[in-house]
C-alpha cells in the first residue's frame, strides 16, 4: 500500500485551513515519538511542535514528524533564514514563527518559506521530497502549500496590526497573551481589559482581512469561547499540561 506523500499531506491541510475550516490543535513539547503519535490518534487535526521553549533539536522535532498521523507546524526558535529552512525540510506542514512585529519581518519570513524565484528558500535533498523520491511534486506545489504562521505577542505587533495581516504569502496568526501581557507592562495578567482590548484589536484586524486566527488555551472550556469568536485554529493543551493535570488528579482522587 502506498502512503500520502508529504507534498500531498501539506496540500490538504493548507486547503483545509485557507478554507477556514476550523481545525484543532495541540502543543508537544517532549522529544517522545510515542506522545506525537497518540495526540494524533486522538483527534487532533495538526501538532504544534515547539522547538521555541523546548528542549527539542531538528532531529528531535523530525522524530515527532515521522511519528505524527497528522499535518505538524513547527515553531522555530526565530525568525531565522536557517531555523525556518531545516524546519521545512524535515517536512513541516509549515512554521510558526515568534515575535513579529512589522509588515517587514512578516514579508521577509514569507521569502525565507518560497524556493526562487519566489523567496529565497535552499534545496536540498530532504525528509520533506521523500529524501528525493518525491522531489518534483514537494518543490513543484511547496511555494503554495507550506503554511506561513506568525506570532503576535509584542504591542508594536498590535499596533501594526493593519499592515501585518495584509501581506501576502501570511497563512493565519497566533496570539501570544503571555508575552503580550508581558510587552504591556502586565505580565501575566491575561485577563486584564487593556490585554484583553489588544487582543481584541487584532481578531478585528483578522476578521476584516480575512486572516486565519490560533491561540492557545489549557482546557476545553478556556477554548471554547475563541471558537465562538471565530478563531480556526484553537491549540487545546500540551502534551506537559495535560500530563501533570491527569497525573495531579489521580494523586488527589487516591490520598
Amino acid at each position: 500500500m502506498s502512503h500520502p506523500s508529504i507534498a500531498e499531506i501539506n496540500a490538504g491541510f493548507a486547503a483545509r485551513l485557507r478554507a477556514g475550516e476550523v481545525l484543532l490543535g495541540s502543543i508537544i513539547a517532549l522529544p517522545c515519538a510515542e506522545v506525537a503519535e497518540l495526540f494524533s490518534r486522538a483527534g487532533f487535526d495538526w501538532l504544534f511542535i515547539d522547538t521555541e521553549h523546548a528542549p527539542l533539536d531538528p532531529l528531535a522535532a523530525q522524530g515527532l514528524l515521522q511519528a505524527a498521523r497528522c499535518p505538524c507546524l513547527v515553531r522555530v526558535p526565530a525568525g531565522e533564514e536557517a531555523a525556518i529552512k531545516k524546519a521545512l525540510d524535515i517536512g513541516a506542514a509549515g512554521v510558526v514563527v515568534p515575535q513579529v512585529n512589522t509588515a517587514a519581518d512578516a514579508e521577509r519570513i514569507v521569502r525565507y518559506c518560497r524556493y526562487p524565484p519566489r523567496g529565497s528558500r535552499g534545496v536540498g535533498i530532504v525528509r520533506a521530497q521523500g529524501y528525493g523520491l518525491d522531489f518534483q511534486e514537494y518543490v513543484a506545489g511547496a511555494n503554495d502549500n507550506v503554511i506561513v504562521m506568525l506570532q503576535i505577542e509584542h504591542i508594536d505587533a498590535v499596533n501594526n496590526i493593519e499592515s501585518i495581516v495584509r501581506v501576502p504569502g501570511v497563512d493565519g496568526l497566533m496570539i501570544g497573551p503571555y508575552d503580550l501581557s508581558g510587552t504591556m507592562g502586565k505580565l501575566g495578567q491575561v485577563n486584564d481589559p487593556e490585554v484583553e482590548q489588544a487582543i481584541e484589536t487584532v481578531r478585528l484586524a483578522c476578521a476584516a482581512a480575512g486572516m486565519r486566527l490560533a491561540i492557545f488555551a489549557a482546557t476545553a472550556e478556556g477554548m471554547k469561547p475563541y471558537i465562538r469568536k471565530g478563531y480556526t485554529l484553537p491549540i487545546a493543551g500540551m502534551d506537559l499540561m495535560l500530563l501533570a493535570a491527569a497525573a495531579r488528579g489521580m494523586v488527589q482522587a487516591l490520598k
